[in-house]
């Protein structure tokens, strides 16, 4: 029999093998089973499956940040914080020389906003950004006596040295002499114009720029020309070993702002004579830059106290009615998926149970309603929060796959980390997380269903971690370095919660074979 006998009937064949296969294996989407029992709209929207409550955080790593504060913030919920910095400083070059007669005519040091410039008609504005508050604060620096190690001892200095935001008091222990103190301080946009008029005049972007006493540097740094302690920056950080800004509030209220540390720098402005014309002075400049090692350190005013016993007190079983979230050495809310697992086999029952279903999950989300009722103001919620597995302080694997991270941080990981949804006058509805492959890799691949942090983030694109000083239950060891460098705080609704349509609950809908 010929070839082109035979194909039409082995098309035959095949098409009644398909056609028998899909009757055994018809995929119907369907969303969802509430405890077995299939829903009406098929999704499975089912609170049970959820265990959320809250901690505060212990004392949290604040050195090897990507971004620092510095300045008092007031929380309409969790009240005023006032976060100061210790920075050390270093050499721009090793073993400077300052020319004959060298004489400093002054000194400032330069913290600069995040800001835009705009130029139009040869005048340039400024729009500032990461700035939070517009109430004056108290700004002291004081010269630091504490040594900021590199490497921790206690891991036979094979470790970086971790710094954590209760430390105040004891750098606060080793300061040396007041530098500069100013009053009622704002951020402004307004830049600054640098020996104006003259042939090198130049511009400076709006920051904290604060003037230190010039005999205090003549004599520590231009006197001090060609000894040891300049001879490079390993003996310079142990001579002049940092500035520590201490800030207070005048009022109840404050200003604070979030800045690069590299950025900023301490220049020393002085005139030096050449041999040959020794009656004309030269000017000169010389920086010091601020790092390598900064820390900020956080005294944050008592917190409400009905706040104060949720989280004293957490639900640990069932959950609880409300999940609170702060920035800084803050508040954390802790999420676990699939209730208990009471035949202690390692796996929680419901997880079991969907296991068993072999379902092909479509779309997984945690929808977490904002308590309009206890938030105080719109204006002050942030704009994302973040999970993680706590276990391993890691990502979620939809992170790592979400077609966003491209974008600019204000959008990025948008379909993961879903913005804040807001109404029309701007208070915030909800935040919508997708974790669709968390929830298929717990269910298909057997991955392990470890507990899951949310905390907000100031940036999301940032994936470094802080450590906590003392970990808590459960596994919650370090958090996102974008949790510690946001000042903002929320209140959502937990799993507990009494009103059904804004609960804490694990969305999933699902494909289903039959």
């Amino acid at each position: 029999m010929t070839l082109i006998k035979l194909l039409p009937r082995a098309f035959a064949i095949l098409f009644a093998f398909v056609v028998f296969i899909s009757c055994q294996q018809d995929p119907s989407t369907i969303g969802s089973e509430i405890l077995g029992t299939e829903a009406p709209n098929g999704i499975l929207d089912d609170s049970q499956t959820v265990i959320a409550y809250s901690r505060k955080l212990s004392p949290v790593q604040t050195n090897r940040l990507p971004g620092y504060q510095l300045g008092v913030y007031k929380d309409p919920v969790y009240g005023k914080s006032s976060v100061s910095l210790l920075s050390q400083i270093k050499l721009e070059t090793n073993d400077p020389k300052f020319g004959n007669d060298a004489k400093v005519d002054s000194v400032f040091v330069y913290i600069p906003y995040f800001s835009k410039a705009t130029v139009e008609d040869s005048t340039t504005t400024y729009t500032l950004d990461s700035i939070y508050g517009s109430a004056p604060i108290n700004i002291t620096i004081f010269e630091s006596k504490y040594f900021l190690r590199d490497l921790d001892p206690e891991t036979g200095f094979e470790k970086v040295q971790p710094y954590y935001s209760n430390q105040g008091p004891l750098f606060e222990s080793y300061l040396g002499e007041q530098l500069a103190s100013v009053e009622n301080f704002i951020p402004s946009p307004a830049g600054y114009i640098l020996r104006e008029g003259e042939e090198d005049e130049s511009k400076l972007a709006p920051g904290l720029r604060i003037a230190l006493p010039k005999e205090f540097f003549q004599e520590r740094i231009v006197d001090k020309e060609g000894s040891q302690d300049l001879l490079n920056n390993n003996n310079f950080k142990n001579y002049l070993r940092g500035l520590y800004f201490q800030v207070n509030s005048p009022t109840n209220d404050g200003s604070l702002f979030i800045f690069d540390v590299s950025k900023a720098y301490v220049q020393i402005h002085y005139t030096n004579v050449k041999e040959e014309e020794p009656e004309e002075r030269i000017y000169k400049t010389f920086k010091l830059s601020l790092g390598d090692i900064t820390v900020n350190t956080f005294e944050n005013e008592p917190l409400p106290q009905f706040i104060q016993t949720a989280l004293e007190n957490p639900d640990t079983i069932m959950g609880n009615e409300n999940l609170y979230l702060r920035g800084g050495d803050g508040i954390i809310s802790i999420v676990e998926l699939f209730g208990p697992d009471s035949d202690n086999n390692g796996v929680a029952d419901q997880l079991e149970m969907l296991r068993d279903k072999k379902w092909l999950i479509n779309e997984a989300n945690l929808i977490f309603y904002v308590n309009r009722d206890l938030m105080v103001q719109g204006g002050n919620e942030p704009d994302r929060i973040m999970i993680y597995d706590l276990k391993n302080s890691n990502v979620l694997v939809d992170y790592l796959m979400d077609s966003t991270n491209g974008l600019p941080a204000a959008d990025a990981m948008s379909n993961h980390l879903g913005k804040l949804e807001k109404d029309s006058d701007g208070k915030g509805k909800y935040y919508k997380i997708r974790i669709t492959n968390h929830i298929s890799n717990l269910i298909n691949k057997d991955s392990t269903n470890v507990p899951l942090g949310i905390v907000v983030s100031h940036n999301v694109k940032n994936r470094t971690t802080q450590k906590l000083l003392n970990p808590q239950d459960p596994s919650i060891e370090e958090v996102p370095s974008s949790e510690v460098l946001s000042h903002k705080g929320t209140i959502l609704y937990g799993n507990s919660s009494a009103n059904t349509e804004k609960k804490l609950k694990l969305q999933i809908y699902y494909t289903k074979p039959e």
